[in-house]
């Protein structure tokens, strides 16, 4: 079993920031499915939150990915866009 780093993210925009905090999300998956270590991005959503599915090779590889300049625009909009903290869930698969 690989020791794959999988993590689950629900972000929760402001009703008047969805729009914006999801084409800031789909703007940045091209990019990031190229990074290398990244293995899978995708984006979902439900009626008020978005959700990132994303599985790196590493710890390392998704602290690279946190230091993309194109990261930092969206995490700087998000003190702005979310009504509470994203929260991010590290899961290991199990089978």
């Amino acid at each position: 079993m690989n020791k794959h780093l999988f993590i689950i993210a629900k972000i929760s925009p402001k009703a008047e920031f969805f729009m914006q905090a999801k084409q800031a999300i789909l703007s940045i998956v091209a990019n990031t499915l190229e990074e290398e270590g990244c293995l899978q991005f995708s984006v979902h959503e439900d009626r008020e939150n978005l959700f990132l599915y994303e599985e790196w090779r590493s710890q390392e590889d998704l602290d690279k990915h946190y230091a993309m300049p194109y990261i930092a625009p969206i995490f700087e909009a998000y003190k702005e866009w979310l009504k509470e903290p994203v929260e991010i869930n590290k899961l290991e698969r199990l089978a």
